[in-house]
């Protein structure tokens, strides 16, 4: 723990917080297989834009290439909401959601690699209930997993990582976990499933394998959970939807 936060807390705040890590100090929260040996994570930007060094290689990420691919009604979308609301408050409301879905992924990560983490902010312990609701509804049906936090490429063309590789349902799976401000429709997220794609032949290309399906775990601040799972023919469309947005994107790029 930083030494400057725990000066700022009381002795009752760092007993807490350090009970709360010895309970979470547990063993593995699921099984880890290591079959298969993942790369350490290098990223670099290139013109303010995410890459992954891939060995000799610089590979844009996926959220770069979704988000250089947009397409011109989502962009509306995003600036109308903007102008709705104003600039100061759509800064203010993605910087809440990015920082506790950053802390939501960290707990998340020790959580099922089984080592203590606690964050008594207000983010964090919000951050924390969220966590605690996707490990119960959605990682009970993992049964094992290959690697959190997992570096992917399909070499040179992208790169990106994922938050979880593993057995879902029986299946190999490839998991992402996504914090809401609000609950979703399946046919608002799109993108999601996109990246799920990608990375699932990703993992296939340079591991030999076959991924079954691709699983959003989903959570909202006021812990309504969803999950929304793409697989079979769903999971081949996305695959050439994924396709079509890298071949647009380097397009753009020559």
């Amino acid at each position: 723990m930083d030494t400057n936060k725990k000066q700022m807390m009381s002795d009752e705040d760092i007993k807490e917080y350090h009970d709360i890590e010895k309970n979470m100090r547990k063993k593995e929260l699921i099984k880890h297989n290591k079959k298969f040996v993942y790369p350490g994570t290098v990223r670099e930007s290139i013109n303010g834009k995410r890459h992954y060094v891939i060995g000799e290689s610089k590979l844009p990420s996926v959220t770069t290439i979704l988000q250089a691919t947009m397409s011109e009604e989502k962009r509306e979308s995003l600036r109308r909401w903007t102008e709705r609301v104003g600039k100061k408050e759509a800064e203010l409301v993605k910087d809440r959601a990015a920082s506790r879905g950053t802390t939501m992924h960290k707990i998340l990560e020790h959580k099922i690699l089984g080592t203590g983490h606690a964050d008594l902010t207000d983010t964090g312990q919000q951050a924390m209930k969220m966590a605690d609701m996707i490990a119960d509804r959605g990682l009970s049906k993992v049964s094992e997993f290959y690697g959190t936090e997992v570096t992917l490429h399909y070499p040179d063309l992208y790169a990106g990582q994922t938050d979880l590789s593993g057995i879902f349902d029986g299946k190999d799976s490839i998991i992402d976990f996504k914090q809401t401000n609000k609950p979703k429709q399946r046919e608002w997220i799109d993108d999601y499933f996109i990246q799920l794609a990608a990375y699932c032949m990703a993992h296939d290309f340079v591991y030999g394998t076959y991924i079954e399906k691709g699983v959003v775990m989903m959570c909202s601040p006021d812990l309504f959970y969803q999950e929304f799972i793409i697989e079979g023919e769903e999971l081949k469309d996305y695959k050439y939807k994924w396709l079509q947005r890298v071949d647009q994107y380097y397009a753009q790029s020559s």
